[in-house]
């Protein structure tokens, strides 16, 4: 999926962002930039295995966002830097704040926004790879069984616009599913939602298996 001299760009919430700086954001392959997360680990494996190919990534992931708030800051933080690929991972905000009072989305909005961000972008960058990256989250911490089956729901509303747009698939779901057959949920994902170092870990091995 990687060519060389391409641009990779990591867009999404609080998993994605990880505690990057934003002081050095705009610094290709900086490990301050890229955050703690499975972004930067999957940077730093990228920039091992392929060097020679001299990508330059970038992370734009904010920690609280939902799709709509994507869509605010789309220009800037995705269009304007025109990245040859595009990582999004996206939703399990659009579900937590809608159980509190902070938010009134629904799955349906979460659908609507998600394929209009995507039908948009491939309509200004025709050529742009895309990544889709499942939603998840593990049976701990915050979560309960009050999440499900609607959780479902949302992981379903990401595959179908992955599918319609025909995008590439990191099935992170499905890879915790696996992981808690090996060590509990809380080694993966303390809190069910931000994963630990082992979780990053596991998920950029899975994001790289897709992707490069």
């Amino acid at each position: 999926m990687l060519s060389e001299g391409d641009t990779v760009l990591f867009q999404g919430d609080s998993i994605t962002d990880a505690g990057r700086s934003r002081e050095t954001a705009g610094e290709a392959n900086l490990q301050s930039a890229l955050g703690q997360g499975y972004a930067g680990m999957a940077a730093a494996a990228l920039l091992t295995g392929q060097a020679q190919e001299q990508l330059r990534i970038f992370n734009r992931g904010i920690s609280g966002h939902k799709v709509f708030q994507l869509a605010d800051r789309w220009e800037q933080d995705c269009l304007a830097m025109k990245p040859d690929v595009l990582s999004i991972l996206i939703g399990v905000n659009d579900i937590w704040h809608s159980r509190g009072d902070s938010y009134d989305g629904t799955v349906e909005v979460y659908e609507r926004d998600f394929d209009a961000l995507v039908a948009r972008t491939r309509a200004a960058l025709p050529d742009l790879k895309i990544v889709i990256c499942e939603p998840f989250v593990l049976r701990c911490g915050a979560i309960d069984d009050s999440w499900f089956p609607e959780f479902d729901y949302y992981r379903a509303a990401a595959r179908r616009v992955a599918d319609k747009y025909q995008t590439a698939w990191v099935p992170f779901q499905s890879m915790f599913d696996e992981a808690i057959r090996f060590a509990p949920p809380e080694h993966w994902a303390s809190d069910g939602v931000h994963p630990t170092a082992h979780g990053a870990a596991l998920m950029a091995q899975a994001w790289t298996r897709v992707v490069g």
